[in-house]
């Protein structure tokens, strides 16, 4: 609907960063070594990163550089605060929460999301609390093989 005002996902995070942040809530990044090699990658998961490196190099391997990053992590507890597109939540769900998990950095990961009544109200493409719900629902019980909480929040 033309002439129509719309809440900013752009703004709403900056809110929140400051918010989180004011509260000693940080970004945490994790990084690691990632090859082609399926094996090698098994084998390497649960070193420690220089030495993921080194293993990779003497198995004849390129090592190529990568890392994952969370909003917001404090005492074991990550955040992740998703007003963009629906893809990003699937890769929050299912990749960052689950990697500080994995990799001993969390016990629970949190999702904020809009809830369809905000989603209406900001710009298209972005992910709403209920459609993500029901596709975790979905997955089955133990999927993602990670603690969650999903909040939606309301206009």
């Amino acid at each position: 609907m033309k002439g129509r005002l719309l809440y900013s996902p752009i703004d709403m995070n900056k809110s929140f960063k400051k918010l989180l942040e004011s509260k000693k809530w940080i970004e945490s990044r994790v990084s690691y070594w990632v090859t082609k090699n399926e094996k090698l990658i098994r084998k390497t998961l649960t070193m420690e990163t220089q030495k993921q490196k080194e293993e990779i190099k003497h198995a004849g391997y390129t090592p190529i550089f990568s890392y994952n990053q969370t909003d917001f992590v404090k005492k074991r507890v990550a955040i992740e605060i998703q007003f963009g597109k629906y893809s990003f939540v699937a890769y929050d769900l299912f990749v960052k929460h689950l990697a500080f998990y994995i990799g001993d950095k969390i016990d629970v990961g949190i999702e904020i999301l809009p809830m369809k009544s905000l989603q209406s109200q900001m710009s298209s493409g972005v992910a709403y609390y209920e459609g993500e719900l029901y596709n975790v629902i979905r997955q089955g019980r133990g999927v993602p093989a990670v603690p969650l909480v999903i909040i939606g929040i309301e206009a």
